[in-house]
């Protein structure tokens, strides 16, 4: 049995890289690609597939390092779905090969993931879903159907997609997970423009959409069980993303009542003291459950981070907004465009201030996860369901 990997191992590996990639000389997608050779994308992850399996906690200082040598990053906001939600869950349910043809393209962000959920009839309660997906006599599946608040659609060439393979099933028990490709020509996406004046997020309509079986992620009907890992990946991806101390919101808010005294008020301060606090609690949190997820333990917890995040990012741009008082209220931009990525620091208060609103209500509404939190973590009784054990073509719609 090997040592485990420690880190002065890291710290070796690290300048071996730097010595035979120099960022300064390097091409930068030959520089990610070379550092996920070497076992520094993800330390965690197994060998050959972007990591050592060292322990997660030794991330962090193998990115520290090669940010003080100006190394080039892989832009994690742009590739967050990537990353955050379909890796883990071709590491858990993905064949050696799909492993190997996926993961390397997806860290260095040359392949974009999006995520294909969510349909007009069913958001909340996801299992409703009525996008179906039919095996043909070669083993192909062809499918149709219609979601909806895809992120990044129109970037992206691969997708996580649920569909229904057996109509006749209870809700969840009809359903399979599979990689789709978004370059099929029966793929159309469609931006959906928000408050923001953006079009992040997309409708994407499937017709006759043709995945080999290869694609599908773990058993046919199984779907259900991959998509909760992908779900409860997602909820820690979104809520607690790795931030340094008074990264995110609260850094701004914070900059803000230092530089421009004259905006103070005695309440005001009180208040951004309190959400200080619990921005920074919630940012431990997060730090605790990737450690989690790293180690392969994923659980309901993440429903709590997340539900936070959206919370706090509502108070906090909130309190933002009437600190700078008739400031708050302008708006930089209402331009219709399909941004790469969302900037919550980046842009003006009015912005977090419209953005946040969104934060209950992707990756699950505020009301679900509470539903999650009382079940499953504090061990109330479940809410009583009617559908449990029909069929799902019996359901009303």
């Amino acid at each position: 049995m090997s040592s485990p990997v420690t880190a002065a191992d890291l710290r070796d590996r690290v300048r071996d890289l730097l010595a035979a990639h120099p960022p300064a000389t390097t091409d930068r997608t030959a520089f990610l690609r070379a550092r996920f050779d070497a076992g520094l994308a993800w330390v965690h992850y197994p060998e050959g597939l972007g990591g050592l399996g060292a322990d997660p906690a030794l991330q962090a200082g193998v990115d520290a390092l090669l940010a003080e040598a100006g190394a080039p990053g892989n832009d994690p906001r742009r590739i967050g779905i990537g990353l955050g939600m379909a890796a883990p869950t071709l590491l858990a349910y993905g064949t050696e090969e799909h492993r190997r043809r996926f993961l390397r393209p997806l860290w260095t962000g040359e392949e974009v993931w999006c995520q294909l959920f969510s349909e007009p009839g069913a958001g909340s309660d996801l299992a409703a879903l009525a996008t179906r997906a039919v095996r043909g006599d070669d083993g192909t599946w062809v499918v149709d159907g219609q979601k909806v608040w895809t992120s990044s659609a129109h970037l992206a060439r691969w997708a996580i997609l649920i569909a229904r393979t057996d109509p006749e099933a209870p809700k969840h028990r009809g359903l399979t997970y599979f990689v789709c490709d978004m370059t099929d020509p029966g793929v159309e996406a469609r931006p959906l423009r928000q408050i923001t004046g953006e079009a992040e997020f997309n409708e994407v309509f499937l017709t006759g959409v043709r995945i080999p079986d290869g694609h599908r992620l773990g058993a046919v009907g199984d779907g259900w069980a991959v998509a909760r890992t992908t779900l409860m990946n997602e909820r820690v991806a979104i809520g607690g993303a790795r931030l340094p101390r008074e990264g995110g919101m609260i850094g701004r808010a914070a900059r803000t009542w230092r530089d421009r005294p004259e905006l103070r008020t005695h309440d005001l301060h009180q208040r951004l003291l309190d959400a200080w606090v619990d921005a920074e609690v919630a940012r431990l949190t997060g730090e605790r459950l990737r450690q989690q997820l790293a180690a392969g333990r994923p659980g309901p917890e993440g429903s709590a981070v997340k539900l936070a995040f959206a919370r706090l990012n509502q108070r906090i741009s909130g309190l933002e907004v009437e600190l700078l008082g008739e400031e708050g209220l302008l708006y930089d931009d209402w331009t219709m465009r399909r941004p790469e990525l969302v900037d919550f620091t980046g842009r003006d208060a009015g912005y977090r201030y419209l953005r946040s609103k969104g934060n209950s209500i992707e990756g699950g509404t505020s009301e679900v996860l509470l539903n999650i939190v009382a079940e499953r973590v504090l061990g109330l009784p479940a809410e009583p369901r009617d559908d449990k054990d029909v069929p799902w073509k019996d359901l009303a719609r």
